[in-house]
């Protein structure tokens, strides 16, 4: 399944008036890594290090997925880049935040189905790649 499709998906469901181009490039832009794909597992990294790291596990685990509030999610991307996700949407940030809120979770979910994000890191290879960027 294509991730960026289901986040879009998700997303257009939550807003109005929104269109798939501008949602994937937003959601893109927002959860994207410098190659253009996305970056879940910094992501899920960041939330396993402080006090969501029990909303991860589900979204990693086989069971339902824990739901994020909208001020976690604000406290995990920062206010700018919650305001240029919102703008790039053409909305307004707490509708484009609970659109977050139910998109994350099921794009981790889906990118997990074994309860890791190794395949969706492009296996052991790219694993090894995203090491090397915080070993340097």
């Amino acid at each position: 399944m294509d991730l960026m499709k289901l986040g879009t998906q998700m997303l257009l469901s939550k807003i109005s008036g929104g269109n798939s181009g501008n949602a994937m490039s937003a959601l893109s832009g927002l959860l994207g890594n410098n190659d253009g794909g996305l970056d879940l597992g910094s992501i899920v990294s960041k939330m396993q290090g402080g006090d969501m790291a029990n909303i991860a596990s589900s979204w990693l685990g086989k069971g339902s997925n824990e739901s994020i509030g909208t001020d976690q999610l604000r406290s995990m991307f920062g206010d700018d880049k919650i305001s240029q996700f919102a703008s790039q949407l053409g909305t307004d940030e707490d509708s484009a935040l609970s659109g977050l809120s139910e998109a994350l979770p099921n794009m981790v979910d889906q990118a997990s189905p074994d309860g890791s994000l190794l395949d969706s890191l492009g296996g052991i290879g790219g694993l090894a790649s995203m090491a090397s960027k915080f070993l340097k």
